[in-house]
């Protein structure tokens, strides 16, 4: 399957020196740094600080990012009954701090970017994309996986305080490897957007596989009312057409892991032992988005099946969740206009065979100083925990954070 992987990379790279061999990888001597930086353009934006020539050829983009949070009583989702139990009283503290680069160079199609967690000293993304047109696109490096929208979409961009109880089961998280995507479309209903990608299936750090298998992934998306709307939560362009997606994905891999998340490969509970190529997941996820005038929707229903190939068991996990937001003012002339209200249902079953179930619901309001670079997030939430064995135990949890980019 490794031959499989070089074979695509070998592709792409004979793919850019056909495509452009004479401009994009060549620099004459007369191109020297200083007569590059001598039209220089700098403006501030959307990706904060921007540098760019006046030929287009150079840009550079530099943002950071951080998230103060206060929460109570703790900030972790509650997954047994001890963490029920466990009451660590207030938290306060920096929950993100990011450094953002990102640009073009030698082509404006041919584009790099990457992230770094100062708070964890982890380098989160580091990817070069090449889309030269809108049907056909590559990129490789390290980077989120678009299987689910609530995990694609950044912690800035969210409706809430943090993503539901769901992603720590079913995201794919950050990877290494390669993907080829593009929008598909004509005229009427025809319009689609396809991800696939191959990845060492370690997560985010590891440079190579624990054994000789690889990740695939694939990703189908119909924009119904032909936009792609992207990943981003709120409407706060507020639609007067409607846009809406759905999409279907899925996902195979065969390793140590069980579960994936800005720290890398981990383990999900009951799975702690940590074999080469131990277990094998096939999982599957449906999901449905939508905005118009000022409402948001969003949704996700997850399968996901663990086979441990030492212990010879295996086990299936579901989930979903419905998200939806409003910004009110649309409705009501008394509604601050930067105010918007959400709310989220999310239901998780770790084992579809055993009686136990953990709801998630939360009640969120955004403040948008200055959208969602800037804003203001406070939400409430109750989880409910309910086992054959042990009966139900609930918590609420209040958390209020100040999401800022600069």
């Amino acid at each position: 399957m490794k031959c499989g992987f070089y074979s695509i990379l070998s592709f792409l790279i004979l793919f850019l020196g056909v495509l452009d061999s004479d401009t994009v990888f060549s620099q004459s001597a007369e191109e020297s740094s200083g007569d590059v930086l001598k039209d220089l353009q700098v403006n501030y934006g959307a990706n904060g600080f921007e540098f760019r020539t006046n030929d287009n050829q150079y840009s550079l983009q530099i943002q950071s990012r951080f998230q103060f949070r206060y929460a109570t009583p703790g900030d972790q989702d509650p997954l047994s009954f001890n963490d029920f139990d466990d009451n660590p009283g207030n938290v306060f503290k920096v929950n993100r701090s990011r450094i953002k680069v990102g640009g073009h160079a030698y082509k404006s199609w041919l584009k790099y970017y990457w992230e770094y967690d100062l708070g964890q000293s982890n380098l989160l993304d580091y990817r070069l994309m090449i889309e030269p047109w809108e049907f056909l696109n590559f990129k490789i490096g390290q980077f989120k996986v678009e299987y689910s929208r609530e995990r694609r979409i950044s912690s800035g961009a969210q409706q809430t305080v943090d993503r539901s109880i769901l992603n720590r089961a079913f995201t794919v998280d950050r990877q290494q490897g390669i993907e080829l995507y593009g929008r598909l479309r004509t005229v009427g209903a025809v319009d689609f957007n396809y991800w696939f990608g191959v990845f060492t299936g370690s997560g985010r750090g590891a440079t190579e596989n624990d054994n000789k298998d690889l990740m695939y992934f694939g990703r189908l998306q119909w924009n119904v009312f032909g936009e792609n709307i992207g990943f981003t939560g709120s409407d706060l362009s507020i639609h007067e057409k409607p846009g809406a997606i759905i999409a279907v994905a899925g996902s195979t891999n065969t390793s140590q892991h069980t579960r994936f998340s800005s720290s890398g490969g981990g383990f999900l509970e009951g799975y702690e032992s940590e074999n080469p190529g131990q277990y094998r997941l096939n999982q599957a996820n449906i999901e449905t988005a939508l905005v118009y005038q000022g409402f948001s929707w969003q949704s996700e229903i997850h399968w996901k099946k663990i086979e441990d190939r030492i212990n010879l068991r295996a086990t299936n996990l579901s989930g979903y969740y419905l998200q939806a937001g409003y910004l009110a003012h649309q409705s009501f002339s008394w509604w601050p206009k930067p105010l918007e209200i959400a709310a989220r249902y999310a239901s998780y079953t770790p084992n579809t065979r055993v009686k136990s179930n953990l709801d998630e619901l939360t009640l969120a309001l955004n403040w948008f100083f200055k959208g969602h670079r800037n804003k203001l997030t406070m939400e409430i939430s109750e989880f409910d925990l309910e086992t054959e064995d042990m009966g139900i135990k609930d918590e609420l949890r209040f958390r209020i954070q100040w999401d800022i980019s600069i």
